[in-house]
């Protein structure tokens, strides 16, 4: 089960596979990141300042440098996951990870956190004074002309979705929501983020500002970084693929650009297809 979109820089599309909605994973990183940057260009949140009564700012929580720990690194989190039980509240989630307790100073470090992705999304619901969903349809999915993406919250919001091998309700999805839609909507929101329709420049600047991250250079990322809500490369970021890859239960996603050319590769986990890998392979120059 596989979903494939190609965007040549003259606009010419290819799809190949399903065309129904399908989990976005850590995509919906790239969304969050947008919505606080166009809350920031309305005055509505300051980037740079302390978040109220909190030692990092909005920026340090976009680039994973708050501090901040992350519910992947708990056993207990991943059993819950895989005998696909209900969602724990909030509260239990911040405790089991002593959310409270960070991990460094903020700005000198790095660590992936979906914790710190959670702070970003009450920090949208209370910059917009709106659910999270309808802000990300106010200030995203609707200037973005997508007709497919939403925020899904519940089981009930998922009765359309294609998870992949997964069946049940992923216990994350709780935290700041998952969105989900078609592989298309996924591209065409990284392409109207990167043309500039959806932020202004000196917000898509910075976005763009890497973060490098030479202890995980691999072959297929020999100069990775990290921005805000974007993977990139550290050098000339521009001439490389910019986007954000993503997983979870049943599935894995990969959505990237590379100077004009649109590639989104979305693939069940039993298929044996390496959306990175293969998104990176269409794309002008390979890897980041």
């Amino acid at each position: 089960m596989e979903a494939r979109v190609f965007i040549r820089e003259d606009g010419e599309v290819d799809t190949t596979g399903v065309s129904v909605a399908l989990p976005w994973w850590s995509f919906t990183k790239t969304a969050l990141a947008i919505a606080l940057l166009r809350l920031s260009e309305r005055g509505r949140v300051s980037l740079d300042e302390a978040v109220d009564g909190k030692p990092y700012t909005p920026v340090q929580l976009l680039r994973h440098e708050a501090g901040l720990p992350d519910y992947a690194s708990l056993p207990s989190y991943h059993a819950d996951v895989e005998a696909r039980r209900e969602p724990w509240s909030v509260d239990d989630l911040l405790n089991a990870v002593e959310a409270d307790r960070l991990r460094y100073e903020p700005g000198h470090g790095w660590a992936y956190s979906n914790i710190g992705y959670l702070e970003v999304a009450r920090l949208i619901e209370k910059a917009s004074e709106l659910p999270l969903a309808d802000a990300l349809a106010d200030l995203v999915f609707i200037p973005a002309e997508l007709a497919t993406a939403r925020l899904a919250v519940t089981p009930a919001d998922l009765a359309d979705v294609r998870m992949g091998d997964a069946v049940g309700y992923h216990p994350g999805w709780v935290y700041h929501g998952l969105v989900v839609g078609t592989a298309m909507d996924a591209a065409c929101l990284l392409r109207r983020l990167l043309s500039g329709d959806l932020v202004r420049p000196h917000s898509l600047s910075r976005m763009l500002e890497p973060r490098p991250l030479p202890q995980f250079r691999s072959e297929l990322h020999p100069d990775s970084a990290y921005g805000l809500g974007l993977m990139l490369s550290a050098t000339n970021p521009l001439g490389h693929p910019i986007g954000h890859s993503g997983s979870g239960p049943g599935s894995w996603i990969a959505v990237y650009e590379q100077q004009g050319t649109t590639c989104v590769v979305w693939a069940a986990t039993a298929s044996g297809v390496d959306p990175e890998a293969e998104v990176f392979q269409s794309l002008p120059n390979g890897g980041i």
